[in-house]
């Protein structure tokens, strides 16, 4: 039986449902809010946004980057990889993203499939 977009619809509204009652959507909105008011964690990722923005700038006009500059950043990025609660936010990001892709791997499988019969067909037919 063919399936009707507004079917195709309801079945994603109520996927959409699922992956947000999933725990792996609860971790990560939990660790994105504790990042958020924890201010040292902020003003880390915040530094480093900017440091990142002035440096694609700089690298837009021609100009390298310094080794001074390179250091800073390295520096920076240490201290952020070693945050805990930054460290668990990319724990909970990194398992949600996973999930994500499970998700569109399971529902590109039947459309992949379909595809590879469609050009083995195309494949072994004959010529005019």
């Amino acid at each position: 039986m063919a399936s009707d977009t507004t079917q195709i619809m309801e079945a994603a509204e109520k996927l959409s449902q699922m992956v947000a009652d999933h725990p792996a959507t609860s971790r990560y909105k939990q660790a994105q809010k504790v990042v958020t008011e924890d201010a040292e964690a902020s003003r880390l990722l915040s530094e480093f946004d900017r440091q990142i923005e002035t440096l694609a700038r700089q690298e837009q006009t021609g100009m390298p980057l310094t080794d001074a500059q390179r250091q800073q950043l390295e520096s920076l990025q240490s201290r952020i990889v070693s945050h805990i609660k930054i460290k668990n936010l990319n724990l909970a990001q990194v398992e949600f993203i996973d999930l994500l892709r499970k998700i569109n791997q399971t529902i590109q499988r039947p459309l992949v499939e379909v595809q590879g019969a469609g050009g083995s067909r195309l494949a072994a037919s004959p010529k005019a």
